[in-house]
């Protein structure tokens, strides 16, 4: 009896101990219950801490040490829309892995296929895949900046026929951004985005001129560029920026329009391959069968006779 209270006394001990919570535990359990927010933040960040925490070790063998704030890739990011502080080590952590890990997964494949005649060709195949598994977070990167791109430049006329609005009813040019923030960031997250971190530069103290310098950085896009130039010169020579914001959006949409009609009119193009390749085929198969089967047994019945 003694020897059962003293067991199940230590488990039940060992148990309580694994199981209570620490003070740190507490005081962070507290906090997060004082700001639901941050609260809700962290679970959806958790997978990227564990994501940069493998790939971390492999990006030191790939990332620059030196020059890389003013580095053009950094650039890149931003106009990918990649700014958290765990892309850097994802990205170069991703080419270093792949790098080896494509020649691998492709030399367990071709074990044993590989004749004694064909080592340089294995060679070769192992130096692609290396090399294709390096640069293939670059096309990545590529694709996301075209995409983020292109979702800016449709929703900017949008934009600015917001913030012409809310300039003419009053606003002035910071509040307008704020309420278009608030209005578009269900239905074009990424021009909000954008908007939203001029806001709070231009809250920040930073000047007018530098955040919206910022603003076509981190965009990429040479219509914004064009309308912060524009912004720069009203600013300085007192313009209306009413005036000016209603015939940047109206060049605008009549530029997406345009590419609207581009885009329409190559489909005709683009469809050509697919009809040749695919459909014209099966077509010949399905019209020319039937008669070639027919002249087929009528020559073999012709030779017969």
């Amino acid at each position: 009896m003694v020897g059962t209270f003293v067991i199940v006394s230590g488990v039940t001990w060992a148990a309580l101990s694994l199981l209570r919570q620490s003070a740190v535990q507490r005081r962070v359990a507290q906090i997060n219950q004082e700001n639901p927010v941050a609260a809700d933040e962290d679970p959806s960040q958790a997978w990227l801490k564990t994501v940069e925490q493998i790939t971390t070790p492999f990006a030191r063998l790939s990332a620059p040490n030196e020059g890389w704030d003013a580095s053009a890739l950094r650039i890149r990011l931003m106009n990918a829309g990649w700014r958290a502080p765990e892309a850097v080590a994802i990205y170069f952590g991703s080419k270093t892995l792949l790098a080896c890990c494509l020649p691998l997964l492709l030399a367990v494949a071709l074990v044993g296929h590989v004749g004694e005649g064909r080592q340089i060709l294995f060679i070769n195949l192992l130096f692609i895949a290396a090399v294709a598994g390096f640069y293939f977070p670059n096309l990545v990167l590529r694709h996301k900046i075209r995409r983020r791109q292109r979702n800016i430049f449709e929703a900017f006329p949008d934009s600015l026929d917001l913030i012409m609005v809310c300039v003419e009813a009053g606003l002035s040019l910071d509040a307008a951004i704020l309420r278009v923030v608030q209005e578009m960031r269900g239905a074009h997250r990424e021009i909000a985005e954008e908007y939203e971190i001029l806001t709070l530069e231009l809250r920040a103290g930073l000047q007018r001129e530098k955040a919206l310098r910022n603003l076509a950085v981190r965009t990429g896009v040479s219509e914004v560029d064009m309308l912060v130039s524009m912004l720069i010169q009203a600013d300085r020579f007192g313009t209306s920026v009413a005036d000016s914001l209603r015939v940047h959006s109206d060049m605008l949409r009549v530029k997406r329009q345009m590419l609207a009609e581009e885009r329409a009119v190559k489909i005709s193009t683009k469809l050509m391959f697919p009809l040749i390749l695919c459909i014209f085929p099966s077509l010949l198969v399905v019209l020319l069968g039937p008669p070639a089967i027919q002249v087929v047994a009528a020559l073999r019945i012709a030779t017969q006779h």
